[in-house]
């Protein structure tokens, strides 16, 4: 805009030749305009504009970086970025650490459920503990062998697949609660054990307030009843499936520990709570499996 003046400015005031030269004027006026130019151009990119330009070249090449899970230190590939690289959390897990976390549709939680069910440290846990139960109890409702083996790897299967039908999908559903265990990381360490003993009856609804943990109160019961039913080998007496409820509910606090303290102690271990919890559901589901 200063140079197009300069030249104006002489043919209004009626001016007869241009000079054959640049005038010192318009020197003096383009100097100014292009100094800064000049100078812009030598500074420096910011370092976090770099970063974001490094990681959207990056992208356009390899396609999406997976994040190292916040957590426990494994990568997702879905894991969530946001515009400028950085990681954020990915809400369809079962331990989430952030109050502020995108609250789950009733299909966000059938797609957890799911998740849980297909997940292979869960199915590496039903497979190996059944061939540890046929192993060492080879005169079960399952007989012995692979035969026995696979028989009780279904019927584990179907068991895993109804806990998480009703735990973190119907009645979640039903109820507007959350299914997911959020850790409080930084409160004081008897804080963090109230927190998560207290999990197996206090939940959060889907908006954030505290409510009772009807996934956890109910899923329990509704399990063993339904067990009764079709699996082999379990007392289906009042007493035996009461002491199975009660045996449930007296070690579902030990996932919700797992999941409040293993990052701080493991954060680099690739290890699912789900490995702990369904260890501790198979010894609640097989108590007094001998009729």
């Amino acid at each position: 805009m200063l140079l197009g003046v300069g030249l104006l400015a002489p043919m209004a005031a009626g001016a007869q030749a241009l000079p054959d030269a640049p005038s010192a004027v318009l020197m003096a006026e383009s100097q100014p305009v292009d100094a800064p130019l000049q100078e812009s151009k030598q500074q420096p990119t910011p370092p976090n504009v770099a970063e974001s330009r490094s990681y959207q070249a990056q992208s356009a090449l390899a396609g999406p970086v997976p994040c190292p899970h916040m957590n426990w230190g494994w990568k997702l590939k879905d894991e969530p970025r946001a515009a400028d690289g950085s990681c954020t959390e990915n809400p369809l897990q079962m331990v989430v650490q952030n109050p502020q976390v995108k609250p789950l549709t009733s299909t966000d939680k059938a797609v957890l459920a799911g998740r849980n069910i297909i997940d292979p440290f869960n199915l590496i846990t039903i497979v190996g503990y059944s061939g540890l139960y046929v192993a060492f109890e080879s005169h079960s409702a399952y007989g012995p062998g692979v035969a026995g083996w696979g028989r009780l790897t279904g019927y584990s299967l179907a068991e895993d697949v109804q806990g998480e039908f009703f735990g973190v999908y119907a009645i979640p559903s039903l109820a507007h609660e959350d299914p997911r265990y959020h850790r409080i990381p930084g409160r004081p360490l008897k804080i963090r054990i109230l927190h998560a003993l207290a999990h197996t009856v206090v939940s959060q609804h889907d908006d954030g307030s505290l409510m009772p943990n009807y996934a956890t109160l109910l899923t329990y019961p509704i399990s063993a009843e339904l067990s009764n039913a079709y699996v082999p080998g379990i007392s289906t007496t009042g007493s035996s499936t009461r002491n199975r409820i009660l045996l449930g509910y007296a070690t579902d606090p030990a996932g919700a520990l797992v999941a409040e303290f293993l990052p701080d102690v493991a954060k680099h271990v690739h290890v699912r709570v789900v490995f702990v919890q369904q260890i501790l559901n198979q010894i609640a589901t097989r108590s007094g499996n001998q009729p």
